[in-house]
């Protein structure tokens, strides 16, 4: 029964996690900042470049707003950041490639 109830309590975290995607054209500053990695000043200035009008994709989030280049975006969309819904396109293919052994 234990287990069960572990097993169960296991999969509503998963399944609450998987809807905690932060999409950056959506999101208010409390969204950003929720977003382990983003504090004050990085919210700030996407949303300063969000008035400028919305990010197309990843290369122009990237383009436009300091401080966040090819490693930053990797971390944050494995932290749930998207772009129009799209998590960084490295991000996800590490992702579906599976784990290197170490010799």
């Amino acid at each position: 029964m234990f287990k069960k109830l572990i097993c169960t309590l296991a999969m509503l975290f998963a399944a609450a996690t998987a809807f905690a995607a932060v999409d950056v054209n959506k999101a208010d500053q409390a969204a950003l900042e929720s977003v382990k990695g983003i504090g004050t000043k990085v919210s700030v200035r996407i949303l300063d470049e969000r008035k400028k009008g919305q990010f197309k994709d990843w290369a122009d989030l990237m383009a436009r707003v300091k401080g966040i280049k090819s490693g930053a975006a990797t971390r944050l969309s494995k932290e749930g950041l998207t772009v129009n819904g799209a998590a960084y396109a490295a991000a996800a293919a590490e992702a579906k490639s599976p784990a290197k052994s170490s010799k």
